[in-house]
């Protein structure tokens, strides 16, 4: 990994936007571009493939949900895998900056195909874009990590405005890719994200003076020497632990199960094609066993071998360390596996059972509510474009203008907007509208919970992860109780999925920003870019998930009824948070004084 300057080698991180270096907004806003194209075309995704062919005026491909929650969740899945990749990629050769940006350029060209809407474009287009994220996505965070060495008591407030830029892109992305695709046409909302993609590559770029250093590609003499100097002193916390023969081997295998039984989910399903056998060589209590879960289990147990035996490899203090890191991951899981469901089912369940349809007073209430939604957050996320131009445009004027240009654009478009939604005679909100709750909500509370972290009131790594289990499980208690007793046909008050996603919000500030923090501070610093790879695994495998329980909604409604659907992801998530509470003595022992 590159050697980091000291600040006085790097003048420019000695300024202050909103009390941390300007250089952490430089990266909120290229997070901010490249979340507003992901998640706007993410929310378009399972909507476009299962919108009816025809009776409606924006026809989709009329997938069943089955089919779109396989492909969703190989997709998703996938793009929390290749930063495994990505992240060595950028440790040993690019460097991390170089990463961002060669992962920013694939992912715009993966956007563009999108926009085609022919199959081979949107198969070809996501593999572009988890070929892309591999790259980005562990990169970035890895640059905040190494911004932040020797702050440790910062990292949590930085990582949760860092957030805010994540979710602020969300946010504005699923709005206006969203509207756009469903009231336009479906290649102007992928369109659109494939632009900003673009835009968000340019300004970082072009911001590249203000870093020194600092993400650079690693200077592999000075890293040996500093191998050297940590062993002859005795500095056994970053021991070097290089790959075995062994452990390369299972690595190979694993990965390849793994990507196997990803692509071999929507592949079968889809095309009826088979990369995996279909049953295992022998019965489980007489019935045939499936082929590629059997699979799985078998990359699992051999991923599961390779991590104890790395870990027993390290001192006791990194080792102790790397155990809460997975023990985290872990519960991970089960937190993705329900969160993302927003993605899947909860779209489907937007679009037809909620009711969407407003006419009247109900209109114009709406519209004002969702023109103070959108402008508001505009305004506080302008606001801080300006507090970033004043601090650094004299260093970097093509990234402060390419910035401003962007903000023109979205400006101009949520204008349009709501001037076309209070001329309507009716208002039909969109499926994609729900989605931007969690962001918005997230814009409003994250704030709030980077003060608390950073109070003397901060609770421990696993009451954060209860916290944000329960407040998970909740939201979907509220929806199984909004849907009990609904009658066929019948739609239920938007109130429901809207206080849903507000718990669903108030969970993930408590868990999520949280774990990339405690990865960056458990974890050896020449490990960093690796270990937030490994963890994307654990979402990896939560968004599979996901994807697979979410295409069920439609056979467990049919079998039973909506509520049913929703109180499996109530059940799962709090009893996860009870479990990891019960945890919490063991998990400080761990962590030797990390907090």
């Amino acid at each position: 990994m590159a050697a980091t300057v000291p600040t006085a080698e790097n003048d420019f991180f000695k300024s202050k936007v909103l009390g941390h270096p300007a250089g952490l907004f430089v990266l909120f806003f290229t997070e901010m571009w490249e979340r507003f194209s992901f998640y706007g075309m993410r929310v378009l995704l399972v909507n476009f493939l299962t919108m009816a062919i025809v009776g409606v005026d924006n026809p989709g491909w009329g997938w069943s949900m089955e089919n779109a929650g396989a492909l969703f969740g190989t997709y998703a899945g996938l793009l929390y895998l290749t930063p495994i990749l990505g992240g060595l990629v950028a440790d040993k050769l690019t460097g991390y900056r170089w990463a961002v940006i060669i992962g920013s350029i694939i992912m715009t060209l993966g956007h563009a195909f999108m926009a085609v809407e022919t199959e081979f474009s949107l198969y070809f287009g996501l593999g572009l874009l988890v070929i892309g994220t591999g790259f980005f996505k562990p990169s970035i965070t890895s640059i905040i990590s190494e911004m932040y060495e020797g702050k440790p008591d910062k990292k949590d407030g930085a990582y949760t405005i860092f957030y805010m830029g994540v979710n602020a892109g969300a946010f504005f992305g699923m709005m206006l890719c969203g509207y756009l695709a469903e009231k336009i046409g479906w290649s102007w909302g992928f369109g659109l994200a494939g632009i900003f993609m673009l835009l968000g590559t340019l300004q970082f770029w072009l911001a590249k003076p203000l870093f020194g250093k600092i993400g650079g590609v690693p200077d592999k003499a000075k890293e040996a020497h500093e191998i050297e100097e940590e062993e002859r002193k005795g500095v056994k916390d970053h021991k070097h632990n290089p790959f075995t023969l062994m452990d390369k081997i299972l690595v190979v295998a694993a990965s390849t199960i793994g990507f196997l039984y990803l692509i071999n989910d929507p592949l079968s399903r889809i095309a009826d094609l088979n990369l995996l056998p279909v049953v295992m060589p022998f019965d489980f209590q007489g019935e045939p066993f499936s082929g590629p879960l059997g699979m799985a289990i078998v990359g699992l147990v051999l991923f599961l071998i390779l991590v104890i035996s790395r870990l027993r490899r390290y001192a006791k203090v990194v080792r102790d360390r790397l155990i809460a890191v997975v023990i985290f991951a872990f519960f991970t899981v089960f937190f993705w596996m329900s969160f993302e469901q927003g993605a899947s089912s909860l779209i489907v369940f937007a679009r037809d059972s909620v009711d969407r349809e407003l006419i009247g007073t109900g209109a114009t209430v709406f519209n004002t509510v969702n023109a103070l939604l959108t402008v508001v957050p505009l305004m506080i996320i302008t606001w801080v474009l300006y507090l970033l131009w004043k601090k650094t445009f004299k260093q970097i004027p093509g990234s402060n203008m390419v910035l401003a240009i962007c903000f023109s654009g979205v400006w101009g478009i949520v204008l349009w907007m709501l001037y076309r939604e209070f001329s309507a005679d009716v208002t039909e909100i969109t499926v994609s509208w729900f989605s931007i709750l969690n962001s918005f909500f997230i814009i409003v509370f994250a704030s709030f919970f980077s003060k608390w972290w950073e109070s003397k009131y901060n609770p421990s790594a696993a009451w954060k992860y209860s916290f944000g289990l329960i407040l998970l499980g909740f939201g979907f208690g509220l929806l199984a109780f909004g849907s009990s007793g609904l009658a066929e046909g019948a739609k239920v008050s938007m109130i429901w999925l809207i206080l849903a996603y507000l718990f669903h919000t108030l969970g993930e500030l408590c868990l999520s920003p949280l774990g990339l923090s405690y990865v960056s501070k458990l974890v050896p610093a020449r490990m960093i870019a690796f270990m937030f790879g490994m963890w994307y695994l654990a979402i990896a495998i939560g968004n599979k998930l996901a994807g697979s329980f979410g295409g069920m909604i439609t056979e467990i409604t049919e079998k039973y009824d909506l509520s049913t659907f929703f109180l499996i992801f109530t059940f799962i998530p709090v009893g996860a948070g009870v479990l990891v509470a019960l945890l919490n003595p063991l998990l400080k022992r761990l962590m030797h004084g990390i907090k």
